[in-house]
C-alpha cells in the first residue's frame, strides 16, 4: 500500500532535508573519503530519470559519501528525504554540504522557516520521487527468493498433493502443503537447486532456488487433517509435489540511500546471478556478509581483487626455488550496491568496475 500524506507533509519533508545539515552522520565513513569532485557544479537540476547516485556522483567522488554532505544520522539513512524532478540542489562549498536551499539566501546561510498550513488535497509522496538507483536493474531480485539460507529451507513447508493428481498446475489449481504456516496466506513456490558456500570458511550458508509461482491459503488444516488447502495464484514454471513454500515478503523499500555500513564489513563475492565465471557493470552478485554482519538495504561496498602471493626478488633461493614469498596489495576497483540483505547472505548491484568482478574477490566497507 502505498504512503500518503498531505501536502503539508511534503513540504515538512522539504524543509526537513534542508535543515539535515545540523545532524552528525553516524555511518562508518571516514572524512577524509568524502571529498567533492574538483569540478562539482554549484547547483543541480533534479530531472525526470536522475538517481540518488547519479546526483551524487555530480558532486562527490563517491556517491556513497551522500548522507555525509547531507549531515544525515542513522535514522535518516534508513527513513530518507523525497527529493524530487524540478527541485535544485546548491552545493553549499562555504559549510562543504548539500542543501535544497540557495546558500545565504536568508542573510545568514540557515534555510528560512517556512510557515506551514493545513491542507485537504492529498498525494502520493513516493509517486515521482528520485530512487537510488534505476529499479529497472534489480526489480527481478527484489521479492523472488532466488536464495533462500540454511534455516528457511529446513523449517519450510511442503507441497505434498495436488488437486485430482495432476503433475501440471495452473492458476486457480488446488494444492495441498504441509508444515507450519507462521500465520502467513500468501507464500512464494521455490525448488532449490546448489548449494551456496562461503569462499572463506567452506560453509554452506544459502541454496540458489528457482521461483515457481505464488499460491494462497484456502484453508488451514483442521483437527485430524494434515495438509493446509491451497489455490495456485501465478505460475512461472511448472510446480509440484515435494516444491517449498516461503512467505511472500513485504513490499520491498525502494527508496534506498547509498550509505557506508554502520561498522566494519570484510568478505567475498559469493556467487554471480546465472552462473557466468565474470561479470561487469549492472550485474547482481551475493556476498558472504548480511545483516548480522552489519550490513543494510543501501550499504556500499567497494570491490578488490586479491593481492597476489610473489617471490621476493630480494630472497635468495636454489635454481629460483625456496625464495621468500611476499603479498601484493588487494586492488580496488569498483564498487556494490546492496538492494536485498538476509541474515549471512545479501544481494548487490554492481556499479562502476574497471575490471571484471569474479567469484572470491572482496568486498568490504569503503576506506
Amino acid at each position: 500500500m502505498k504512503n500518503f500524506s498531505t501536502v503539508v507533509t511534503r513540504a515538512a519533508a522539504m524543509a526537513l532535508a534542508a535543515l539535515a545539515v545540523a545532524s552528525p552522520v553516524q555511518a562508518a565513513t571516514p572524512a577524509s573519503a568524502c571529498s567533492f569532485r574538483p569540478n562539482a557544479p554549484d547547483q543541480h537540476l533534479v530531472v525526470k530519470g536522475d538517481t540518488l547516485w547519479d546526483i551524487s556522483g555530480t558532486f562527490l567522488q563517491n556517491p556513497w559519501c551522500w548522507p555525509q554532505v547531507w549531515g544525515m544520522n542513522r535514522d535518516e539513512i534508513r527513513n530518507p528525504h523525497w527529493i524530487y524532478p524540478g527541485q535544485v540542489i546548491y552545493f553549499d562549498r562555504a559549510r562543504g554540504r548539500l542543501s535544497l536551499n540557495r546558500p545565504g539566501s536568508d542573510g545568514t546561510g540557515q534555510p528560512p522557516l517556512l510557515k506551514l498550513s493545513p491542507q485537504v488535497r492529498t498525494e502520493p509522496l513516493e509517486r515521482d520521487a528520485v530512487q537510488s538507483i534505476r529499479s529497472g536493474s534489480i526489480e527481478p531480485y527484489l521479492t523472488q527468493p532466488l536464495l533462500v539460507e540454511a534455516g528457511a529451507m529446513a523449517s519450510a513447508p511442503r507441497i505434498v498433493a495436488s488437486q485430482e493428481g495432476r503433475v501440471y498446475l495452473g492458476t486457480g489449481d488446488r494444492v495441498y502443503v504441509k508444515g507450519a504456516l507462521g500465520g502467513g496466506r500468501t507464500f512464494q513456490v521455490f525448488r532449490p537447486s546448489g548449494p551456496l558456500k562461503d569462499p572463506q570458511t567452506g560453509k554452506v550458508l544459502a541454496h540458489e532456488a528457482a521461483y515457481l509461482g505464488s499460491v494462497t491459503l484456502d484453508r488451514e488444516a483442521g483437527p485430524g487433517v494434515d495438509a493446509h488447502s491451497f489455490r495456485v495464484a501465478e505460475t512461472r514454471q511448472e510446480m509440484g509435489v515435494g516444491d517449498l513454500l516461503l512467505p511472500m515478503p513485504p513490499v520491498p523499500v525502494r527508496n534506498y540511500m547509498p550509505h557506508a555500513p554502520a561498522q566494519p564489513v570484510d568478505g567475498r563475492v559469493m556467487s554471480i546471478y546465472a552462473g557466468v565465471t565474470y561479470a561487469g557493470q549492472s550485474q547482481v552478485v551475493t556476498v558472504n556478509r548480511g545483516s548480522l554482519d552489519g550490513l543494510d538495504v543501501g550499504s556500499v561496498l567497494q570491490l578488490y581483487h586479491l593481492g597476489r602471493t610473489v617471490p621476493d626478488p630480494d630472497s635468495k633461493g636454489v635454481l629460483g626455488m625456496g625464495r621468500k614469498q611476499i603479498k601484493l596489495p588487494d586492488e580496488q576497483y569498483g564498487s556494490l550496491f546492496i538492494f536485498r540483505v538476509f541474515s549471512n547472505v545479501s544481494y548487490g548491484l554492481i556499479m562502476q568496475v574497471s575490471a571484471p568482478v569474479e567469484v572470491g574477490d572482496v568486498a568490504k566497507s569503503p576506506e
